[in-house]
């Protein structure tokens, strides 16, 4: 008896497009242009890729240059600030400077007449005979109607935060010879005057010292020893 067996019959069966796919894929030309479709694929990728990561470093590239250069001015412009305050402190330098030499031109003899006349002042019944000046020493001369008179002006020249030192004086008195003549006819008494002659030492730079001093302490001078009077 014959058997039949129709189930493998009809599996095994392959339809002609099946048959035709099978023949080409098998063939040895299918077979590179497939492999040279897949190489072209890969190589594409990669340079896809290659540009893709160029163009990623060309930007970031770029991106650091310009850091690089928002850097570059701001050094520059902090160069050019610091420039600028070099030149600031030359102008208050050579300011300084002039005023030093200015200060220091007011340390002469004007300066010392200027000093002596702002004292002579508040004793207006001073007469003043001569000033001279060597160096630091001065030497003053002048009449007075009383000898204190003359140690009031001995002790505002005393009393000037150190601008003079050293102070020395001498009196002599002597007869008003105008003022005699012209009462000896009328028996008037005898009006004596006193001739008086200071030495001082004049320092100029306490002056400049003493002025900020007194102005951040809030204390004035202190009290000087009183001046030597010789009388004669």
């Amino acid at each position: 008896m014959i058997k039949i067996n129709l189930l493998e019959s009809v599996t095994e069966r392959k339809s002609p497009l099946e048959k035709k796919a099978e023949e080409t894929v098998g063939s040895p030309v299918s077979r590179l242009i497939v492999m040279s479709i897949v190489v072209a694929a890969l190589t594409i990728l990669l340079i896809g890729w290659d540009v893709i990561s160029t163009q990623m470093a060309k930007a970031e590239a770029e991106k650091q240059l310009e850091i690089q250069r928002k850097r570059a001015a701001e050094l520059e412009a902090m160069i050019k600030e610091q420039k600028e305050l070099e030149e600031k402190i030359r102008n208050i330098d050579a300011r300084v400077e002039a005023i030093k030499k200015l200060r220091a031109s007011q340390s002469g003899p004007s300066a010392v007449l200027e000093a002596i006349r702002e004292r002579f002042e508040m004793l207006p019944q001073l007469y003043l005979e001569s000033i001279e000046q060597k160096g630091d020493q001065v030497t003053i001369k002048g009449y007075s109607p009383n000898e204190n008179m003359v140690t009031q002006f001995g002790r505002s020249l005393e009393f000037s935060s150190g601008l003079f030192t050293n102070l020395n004086i001498e009196t002599q008195r002597k007869e008003n010879q105008a003022v005699q003549t012209a009462a000896a006819s009328n028996n008037a008494p005898k009006i004596d005057i006193v001739e008086f002659t200071i030495r001082t030492t004049y320092n100029p730079a306490k002056k400049l010292s003493n002025q900020p001093t007194q102005q951040a302490t809030g204390t004035g001078p202190q009290t000087p020893t009183n001046p030597q009077i010789a009388k004669n």
